[in-house]
């Protein structure tokens, strides 16, 4: 028996999440269906965190343990070969026994992606929000510069569990241009419920000349943003998860 490593790739446009759901499908079932083929008989698979419905990744990271006799190179192609197409088994490696996805991990970060245009276009609108008018990047880069850091994040999400800490730390938070587009980037130790959607709504309505830049620093000082609204899911996706080793 080992214990695997896997890098997880998956379009999350028809799924409830990650996390398995009691009425709805999730990217979990999915994975662990196909690993349930291979000969797993564990009750689930470890995993670095639980991306919300419509949200994607190319760098979730599960474990599992298998009893495999092959190499971790036959392992990748056998479970691709019963994963469904949005979904993408991306690297395995054996790992130590006490490996954990999620408290292993020293960092995650997210990409969220969009598209600058008056009208929609089908394939773009599937994994980038459509914002019009433009916002002004500058102001946003300028408001971003308030994230970094260790702060109370509770005006811009919620613990995973009531009364649990909403202490985190910022390490990157900046956004890019692109050909019609932006990119914000954001990179935390570890993110709380709604985080980032709520980060880019405000960002925008900042770059969209409809709050103050500082309204996140006041925010984060008081303890409370008098604004609601996320971002869509489509234009989030987990893009890597971070170890020592």
């Amino acid at each position: 028996m080992a214990h695997y490593k896997v890098i997880l790739a998956y379009d999350g446009t028809r799924y409830a999440g990650f996390q398995r759901q009691a009425s709805a499908n999730s990217v979990q079932q999915e994975v662990e269906a196909g690993l349930q083929r291979l000969g797993w008989q564990e009750r689930s698979v470890l995993a670095a965190g639980r991306t919300d419905s419509g949200v994607h990744a190319t760098g979730q990271v599960i474990s599992f343990n298998l009893d495999w006799t092959h190499s971790p190179e036959t392992l990748l192609r056998a479970l691709n070969a019963n994963l469904p197409d949005d979904i993408a088994a991306q690297a395995i490696r054996q790992v130590a026994d006490d490996f954990h996805p999620r408290f292993d991990a020293y960092a995650r970060e997210y990409q969220y992606q969009i598209y600058l245009k008056p009208l929609r276009n089908p394939l773009k609108e599937r994994t980038a929000w459509r914002v019009w008018p433009e916002p002004d990047v500058t102001l946003m880069n300028a408001a971003a510069t308030d994230l970094i850091g260790e702060h109370d994040f509770a005006p811009l999400g919620r613990a995973m569990k009531p009364g649990g800490m909403t202490i985190r730390s910022v390490f990157e938070a900046s956004w890019n241009t692109e050909q019609d587009g932006l990119i914000f980037n954001i990179r935390a130790n570890a993110f709380l419920y709604h985080m980032v959607r709520r980060i880019v709504n405000v960002l925008v309505m900042i770059g969209q000349g409809k709050e103050e830049v500082s309204i996140i620093k006041r925010g984060l000082e008081t303890g409370k943003i008098n604004l609601v609204g996320l971002a869509p899911p489509q234009g989030l996706t987990l893009t890597g998860v971070f170890y020592k080793a």
